[in-house]
């Protein structure tokens, strides 16, 4: 008899970054993790628009609508105890799916548990919302680290393509770092990665 896959749940809403949505999900699917992509009030087979953030020259980042992302799962339906980890994308959707209280429930959920959780870009501002991050040190995209500080974690700089680890929780500054996030998202759930 075949052995299940590992299952991995992807956070995200619509207008997530195009970068942090489909490669983490592309990346752990083609590693053998059974990735349920969900969105509040979605269901399987429903898309939602990412956005393609970039610097183009202006003092913040651009914003260009990117793909249809097809969900994989009924936000409805999860229960955290069938994951393995949860990975929480960024863009803007992290800014409004934190004010839906099972989203909170959820990632409350996971750190109860400790379990294994990755935040990038504006992904922590999820994390903030739901209290987790006292005592943590999180990185992000860098308007998001007053958010980390006020929520009584440590906000760290590091370069875009960095990951930074503490215990169960990884997270990153944006999409460059999805290399970085996914290794040791994955080293975290007791992946073997050989470099």
């Amino acid at each position: 008899m075949a052995k299940a896959a590992k299952k991995v749940l992807l956070l995200c809403g619509d207008f997530t970054e195009d970068y942090e949505t489909m490669v983490p999900f592309q990346s752990m699917s083609m590693l053998g993790y059974q990735v349920d992509a969900v969105c509040p009030d979605k269901k399987a087979g429903e898309t939602v628009a990412t956005a393609i953030h970039d610097f183009l020259g202006e003092q913040t980042y651009a914003e260009s609508r990117g793909h249809n992302f097809t969900l994989t799962a009924d936000f409805d339906a999860v229960q955290v105890k069938d994951y393995e980890g949860l990975f929480i994308t960024g863009g803007r959707a992290p800014e409004y799916i934190r004010l839906n209280e099972r989203v909170l429930k959820i990632v409350k959920e996971f750190f109860k548990a400790k379990k294994p959780v990755a935040a990038i870009c504006h992904g922590p501002q999820v994390l903030a919302a739901a209290g987790v991050l006292k005592g943590y040190k999180a990185t992000a995209y860098p308007a998001v680290g007053p958010d980390i500080t006020l929520a009584g974690g440590k906000y760290v700089a590091v370069n875009v393509d960095e990951a930074v680890v503490d215990r169960n929780l990884v997270t990153a500054p944006a999409w460059p770092g999805d290399t970085a996030i996914v290794r040791e998202f994955v080293k975290l759930m007791g992946a073997k990665i050989k470099i």
